[in-house]
């Protein structure tokens, strides 16, 4: 079953996708995505590798008859790609050149550019799953790419309060958290000319920080080259600190928020960002979002902000010197 319905309490979609049930365990001594698997060409930087196991897809299925006045039902149309970062089975982003990230964000904009070319695609979303905590079974360095045919709730609520605040003030929302966050300064992890990092002032995660582009920019394609290379540079920094924080390679959820695509204009009010979600509050304690956090939305993180931002400026300090020894 493939299909895609929705729930009325809250005014969101649900991906019902029973075909991902089926991924096999892949063998300890066989990846489909290193060189020589006959899966991936011999010879590569960065790859767009087709999922397998779609959630959606650009023909899906017919939906099942179970719709009802209240029961909607949509095809499971969209995207759904994986992007490996190296032929490297072992290799992880920090041990990667800026000029090789770059590559990695060239591929992701070309994709971009790419997907938003379907009309029925209104929101791309560029992620990473990192560590067997939250679920990953595949070790090859990668992440994947949805393009959804509606705008996730997260999105909605963000790009209603940037609207409104655009609507009320004249400014960008997320321009004005930077200059909050910036002034203030204790939350601020690093920056450079274009991106800026910090643990910001309504954390949900002990360790989950923003990389916000400092000019107003909606998307990857709106980068300019200068930009391309900074925000590899500052991406690789940004897990190079986190797997600095305890020396070992530290798991996350990386989400990329961009401008929707045929959808309204969005270029005043929305600004390109990217939240990490890190599982961790301590080395060997998991954060889980229990039942307030999944059940209400009502998140509880049970540390500060400015205190762990303090950790992860010490730690950032600690990769810098490792990468420049």
């Amino acid at each position: 079953m493939a299909e895609i319905r929705w729930n009325p309490l809250i005014k969101d979609w649900v991906m019902i996708a029973s075909n991902r049930q089926d991924r096999p365990q892949m063998p300890s001594n066989w990846c489909p995505f290193c060189s020589g698997s006959g899966n991936v060409p011999d010879d590569y930087d960065v790859l767009m590798y087709p999922n397998d196991f779609p959630a959606l897809s650009p023909t899906p299925p017919i939906p099942d008859e179970v719709e009802t006045s209240i029961f909607k039902v949509l095809p499971s149309f969209g995207k759904c790609e994986v992007i490996l970062y190296s032929p490297e089975h072992t290799v992880t982003l920090p041990q990667l050149s800026i000029f090789h990230v770059k590559k990695l964000v060239d591929l992701w904009t070309e994709r971009y550019i790419e997907i938003a070319k379907d009309e029925k695609v209104k929101f791309i979303f560029i992620f990473e799953n990192r560590g067997e905590v939250v679920g990953v079974t595949m070790p090859h360095p990668h992440g994947q790419i949805y393009g959804y045919p509606f705008i996730p709730k997260k999105v909605e609520l963000e790009l209603i309060s940037c609207k409104e605040h655009f609507e009320s003030t004249g400014d960008c929302l997320i321009c004005t958290l930077n200059s909050e966050e910036i002034e203030f300064k204790q939350r601020v992890i690093f920056q450079d000319e274009h991106f800026v990092v910090y643990l910001p002032f309504y954390s949900e995660y002990p360790y989950g920080v923003h990389i916000v582009s400092k000019r107003h920019i909606g998307n990857l394609s709106e980068f300019s080259e200068i930009e391309k290379l900074s925000f590899a540079k500052t991406l690789r920094n940004t897990v190079g600190m986190l797997d600095s924080l305890f020396d070992k390679p530290f798991p996350y959820m990386m989400c990329m928020y961009q401008s929707p695509v045929n959808y309204e204009d969005t270029t005043n009010y929305y600004h390109f960002h990217v939240e990490f979600f890190p599982p961790m509050r301590s080395e060997n304690k998991i954060k889980f979002n229990a039942s307030s956090e999944t059940g209400a939305w009502a998140h509880c993180n049970t540390t500060a902000p400015e205190q762990k931002a303090i950790e992860l400026q010490i730690a950032y300090e600690r990769h810098i010197k490792k990468v420049n020894d």
